[in-house]
C-alpha cells in the first residue's frame, strides 16, 4: 500500500499553524515532511487566498487563522475552516496554551447546528430521571445504580 494521506500538504501546514501559531517554517516543514522553501511558498499562498495573516513580533512571525473562510473547492465550500481545524482537533501531547484572537472564535453556527447537537436525553438519563421502584412494604425505593441509594455526594 502506498503512502498517502487525505490532506494536501496545504492542510497539513494551517493544521500545524493552527496548532501553533508560532511555530517556526522550518520546523513546519520538518513536521510536514516537505522543505521549509515549499512551506514559505504555500503560507504565502493562503495569505494572499485571505485564510491566514502574518504578523512580525520581534524576530518572530505570528500566523492568525481566518476560522470563518469557506474553504476552496465546490465540494467542500459549505465548510469553513473553523469546521475543518475543530473536527481535527489540538494533539493530545501538552502544548503551550493560547488565547483565541476574536478573529479566531468559531460563531455557535460554526461549531454545530442544532441537529447536530445531542440532547441529554439521547446521551443517558440522569439518576433522578431513573424509575423508583416500590419495596413489598409499598416504600419507594431508588433504582439500582441510582446514586441516591450509593450515599454519592455528586
Amino acid at each position: 500500500m502506498g503512502d498517502w494521506t487525505f490532506f494536501s500538504n496545504y492542510g497539513h501546514v494551517l493544521v500545524c499553524l493552527a496548532r501553533d501559531r508560532e511555530m517556526r517554517l522550518r520546523d513546519v516543514a520538518v513536521e510536514v515532511g516537505i522543505t521549509e522553501r515549499a512551506v514559505q511558498k504555500i503560507v504565502r499562498d493562503m495569505q494572499d487566498a485571505g485564510f491566514i495573516t502574518v504578523s512580525k513580533q520581534g524576530r518572530c512571525n505570528r500566523y492568525q487563522i481566518n476560522r470563518r473562510k469557506s474553504l476552496r473547492h465546490g465540494l467542500e465550500s459549505q465548510v469553513t475552516v473553523g469546521k475543518l481545524l475543530a473536527l481535527i482537533g489540538k494533539p493530545d501531547s501538552p502544548a503551550k496554551e493560547e488565547v483565541a484572537t476574536v478573529e479566531e472564535v468559531a460563531t455557535v453556527e460554526e461549531v454545530a447546528t442544532v441537529e447536530e447537537v445531542a440532547t441529554v436525553e439521547e446521551v443517558a438519563p440522569t439518576p433522578a430521571e431513573k424509575p423508583i421502584e416500590a419495596d413489598k412494604k409499598g416504600e419507594k425505593k431508588p433504582a439500582p445504580g441510582d446514586s441516591r441509594e450509593q450515599g454519592s455526594l455528586f
